[in-house]
């Protein structure tokens, strides 16, 4: 049995009306650790633990960090994360609940992804929050259940961070046929890494990143997520970090469901599409969730952004 549950695929009257579009959605904010790192985290820690691992040591701004802990504490192993001094005190707290260890280290996740490898032990497991083969593995199984339904979009829209979920969306897609579905990567100005290197043409890494939406934080997509940008239909999308909050406050109305603003940017897009995503009629959204921001903070950053 998997560590991640099988989430629902929703028809949203809310954003159909506000796109002109039959927008869909894959809601896996409701996973148990709150985002879908959890399918292909899940899947790393139990192949990892079946190949006699005693530990796991991740780095990660916070969600999948969470997810780490999660699937530790249901394997009954011993987690050690660290995350950067950017990550939230929720964050934080969200993985000690899982009974996992916590280092802050660096002023950003490259300084604490550094700290956690130079803790391996012969007997530890490094579980990578984004740029690991088992993680687009699992990661793709959000496709296969889309599928199953029978429902095949038009188009699929997905925020866009270091890359793993977007890998794992085209590794899912191109499994079952759908190679001519363009995917939207969307990304916020602050942190569109993706951008950068789709328009250059080559692997690009950002001097820095300043995003609310720390989710999507990283100065480099991993190398699957650039070749993917370059061999399949892949629209980028860069929109502000305000777009992504107000839509995240919309959600909220909309659904009853509280997302990040890294899953606000690609529901911004789905609520007010560009001119190159209207042309398609149905369209689906990986609603994917962020455990790690309240209310209170979203409302803190829209005032400040």
């Amino acid at each position: 049995m998997s560590l991640h549950l099988e989430t629902p695929l929703i028809s949203s009257r809310p954003l159909s009306l506000a796109s002109g579009q039959e927008v869909w959605l894959k809601l896996d904010a409701l996973q148990p650790s709150g985002s879908f790192k959890l399918r292909g985290i899940g899947l790393a820690c139990e192949t990892f633990a079946a190949q006699g691992k005693r530990r796991f040591v991740s780095s990660s701004g916070g969600n999948a960090g969470i997810a780490v802990a999660y699937a530790g504490r249901c394997l009954g192993l011993p987690v050690t994360i660290v995350v950067p001094e950017t990550t939230t005190e929720r964050a934080r707290n969200l993985i000690r609940q899982e009974n996992a260890e916590v280092i802050v280290h660096g002023k950003a996740w490259h300084e604490a992804n550094a700290l956690a490898l130079s803790l391996l032990g012969g007997d530890d497991a490094f579980i990578h929050p984004f740029d690991e083969p088992l993680l687009w593995q699992g990661h793709s199984s959000l496709i296969d259940e889309v599928a199953a339904t029978g429902f095949r979009p038009d188009a699929v829209v997905v925020a866009v961070g270091g890359g793993g979920l977007f890998s794992g969306v085209c590794q899912g897609m191109a499994r079952h046929g759908w190679d001519a579905v363009p995917v939207f990567a969307v990304e916020t100005a602050g942190a569109a890494s993706l951008a950068a290197s789709m328009r250059e043409k080559q692997r690009v890494a950002l001097d820095s990143v300043n995003t609310f939406a720390t989710s999507l934080a990283a100065k480099q997509v991993c190398q699957q997520a650039f070749e993917l940008s370059q061999t399949r239909p892949v629209v980028s999308h860069v929109l502000s970090d305000g777009e992504a909050l107000d839509a995240c406050e919309r959600f909220l109305s909309d659904h009853r469901i509280l997302v990040e603003p890294a899953c606000g940017a690609a529901l911004a897009l789905a609520y007010a599409p560009s001119d190159a995503l209207k042309p398609y009629r149905k369209v689906l959204v990986v609603v994917c969730g962020g455990a790690t921001a309240t209310l209170d903070q979203i409302r803190e950053w829209r005032a400040a952004s």
